[in-house]
């Protein structure tokens, strides 16, 4: 049973092609800068290393060129594209219309299309790799695996928001959460490194650190609570979102300075948190080389962004009563030693060993005595699109 997991971001493709059987990964990679003149192909087939430097028009061509490679045969894993059980893709906005995973069909593909609004900086590349994949494998089953569906579990008193009670039931507005395929992949592996069940009421924050940024307080295996809302833009300080912003100033931004909502839409997504405090980067590792090159307004972002990220753990661990595991992932989660300690740093019960810390691939990095484990787990989000994937493909 082979299945190729895909997430499409706006002008890249990351995919698994892998052997449901083993889960066992045949060929992987990431096509970068679509679109652009100088777009990058790199693909790992087995012990084969691929790389390609040149312009990829679109979606459809990079999944084209994408489907050339695996299947070549001199240097592919496949012998023909009709050894692809399956096609499951990563969409992050599924609203209340999508409780779990769903065989794509025209129904789905304009539901998903009608979400746009609600992920503006997401949907629109997850359909554009719906639709080429549709397009290219005409006779292959595709599976949405939704970010939203992991949430869809939240209490009300988590989810609501202090409007008009209408408004949730005329028009979905709630909190829905993201990066949840995430999360959910995390929290399991999290459980497992610390020789224990998620069904003994474990309780667990799981903090997504990269470009992105969300943590979600889980007990049990189920989440309770999340800090993305009704948009990816809600919660913490992210590369270039705000995260948690008073909603008058955004009437103040409307009426006062004059911006279209157009234009206040483009400036929360793409012009806020790190690049927009810094003014130089949204990328941490440039940063943190400013900041010690004692640039003021890095060390300030830095200081907001770790601020924003230790009081959304004390929150949770109110709200849990406690904790028995802190999980950092993501891109930042994953590879920002000093990030991390500088979010530990004077949290109660959490003892990190610095030594382990800095210790590439450690995945317990707390104290042996501490009352909460501190745990760094590589995400991989492909293989649990592709799982999920699997699941409905065995349904129907």
């Amino acid at each position: 049973m082979k299945i190729l997991a895909v997430n499409c971001g706006s002008s890249s493709i990351k995919y698994k092609l892998l052997d449901m059987n083993k889960e066992q990964v045949l060929a992987q990679g990431n096509l970068q800068r679509i679109g652009k003149k100088n777009s990058l192909q790199l693909h790992f087939l087995r012990d084969r290393k691929i790389k390609i430097e040149e312009r990829v028009a679109n979606h459809k061509e990079g999944l084209r060129q994408l489907f050339n490679i695996i299947a070549d045969r001199n240097r592919g894993v496949l012998k023909h594209l009709s050894q692809i059980l399956a096609v499951g893709h990563r969409v992050v906005h599924g609203g209340e219309k999508f409780l779990q995973p769903s065989l794509i069909d025209e129904e789905v593909v304009n539901t998903v299309r009608k979400l746009i609004p609600l992920a503006p900086l997401h949907n629109p590349s997850n359909l554009a790799g719906i639709e080429a994949a549709r397009s290219l494998l005409p006779q292959t089953p595709q599976v949405a695996v939704f970010d939203t569906a992991f949430y869809q579990s939240l209490p009300p008193k988590a989810f609501l928001y202090g409007l008009p009670y209408e408004y949730y039931k005329k028009y979905g507005i709630r909190r829905y959460g993201f990066h949840g395929t995430s999360h959910k992949y995390v929290c399991q592996k999290a459980a497992e490194a610390m020789g224990t069940s998620l069904k003994k009421k474990l309780k667990m924050i799981t903090c997504h650190l990269g470009n992105g940024c969300s943590i979600t307080a889980i007990q049990g295996g189920e989440p309770i609570d999340t800090s993305m809302g009704f948009t990816p833009l809600e919660g913490l300080l992210m590369g270039t979102r705000c995260g948690d912003l008073d909603p008058g100033l955004i009437l103040w931004l409307i009426k006062q300075v004059g911006l279209s909502s157009d234009k206040v839409r483009d400036i929360l997504n793409t012009k806020s948190g790190l690049l927009g405090i810094s003014g130089i980067s949204n990328d941490i590792r440039d940063l943190q080389r400013a900041e010690q090159a004692d640039n003021h307004l890095a060390g300030l972002a830095l200081d907001v962004f770790v601020y924003r990220v230790k009081k959304y753990i004390g929150a949770y661990t109110a709200i849990l009563s406690g904790l028995d595991g802190l999980v950092f992932t993501g891109g930042i989660g994953e590879n920002e030693p000093e990030i991390r300690r500088r979010i530990c740093d004077g949290l109660p019960g959490i003892d990190l060993d610095e030594e382990k810390n800095n210790r590439p691939g450690t995945q317990i990095i707390s104290k042996n005595n501490s009352s909460v484990k501190i745990l760094v787990i590589l995400t991989d989000e492909e293989i649990m699109i592709a799982r999920e994937t699997q699941k409905i493909i065995q349904k129907h």
